[in-house]
């Protein structure tokens, strides 16, 4: 994993667009090796077809812990980087709570909360398969922000399947907005609500994340959210 982006590069981003990318994030060779995890099926806790709950078409996998150490350590990164971003959306929301400074302590709330599940999943797709817009809530502690990392090559392993968030912002049309990732790149985005600035201070608006139709080939993600389930 790359250990030379910051969030300070990609703060201005995530304040204007409600998401950000971040280039070269895993070589290829360790996007292979995540990829490959899906078939370990000891991994995980959880396996969700898609088509069975109308939630598009694919399947995507939960992690149990122990996380593998490549996400684990990727999650606490993610985290100590991002908190600093999610406290200022609050204030600016107007939201009383604030995150606390380790994701350890993060956890410590959400499972004191009933939400003890693991959230960090991968995902699979294939030909013809998709994701409808969402929003990955599981419980009343929801952390801010959350990253997608693209593991697969576009045009050589799939076609199609582009990463799309919207915003919802009050008595406007949802503006659409899709975010080109290569293999390795991943995307910073809001989960929920975030701050926009208007005539009359910040209000919130709504964001919600799918993935387009996929043409042909397969396509594996990696998803990192950073509260727990209930």
């Amino acid at each position: 994993m790359d250990d030379a982006w910051r969030i300070d590069d990609l703060s201005v981003e995530l304040d204007e667009r409600g998401c950000a990318r971040v280039e070269k994030l895993f070589p290829p060779e360790e996007c292979a090796q995540l990829a490959g995890l899906y078939d370990d099926a000891a991994l995980f806790r959880s396996r969700v077809v898609m088509s069975r709950h109308g939630f598009g078409r694919g399947e995507y996998q939960y992690f149990a812990y122990p996380l593998p150490r490549i996400v684990a350590r990727l999650r606490d990164r993610l985290y100590s980087c991002l908190v600093p971003v999610a406290n200022r959306w609050q204030e600016l929301m107007g939201l009383d709570g604030r995150f606390p400074d380790t994701h350890a302590q993060f956890l410590a709330r959400c499972h004191a909360d009933g939400q003890r599940r693991p959230t960090p999943l991968l995902l699979r797709y294939g030909a013809g398969d998709y994701n409808c817009l969402h929003q990955d809530l599981y419980g009343e502690q929801v952390f801010p922000l959350q990253m997608a990392v693209l593991l697969s090559q576009p045009a050589k392993d799939f076609t199609g399947g582009e990463f799309v968030v919207t915003e919802q912002r009050p008595r406007q049309q949802s503006r659409v907005e899709v975010v080109p990732l290569r293999q390795g790149d991943a995307v910073i985005f809001a989960v929920n609500d975030r701050p926009v600035r208007g005539s009359r201070g910040f209000y919130r608006v709504k964001m919600r994340h799918g993935v387009s139709r996929i043409g042909s080939g397969q396509r594996h993600t990696l998803g990192i959210i950073l509260h727990d389930a209930a």
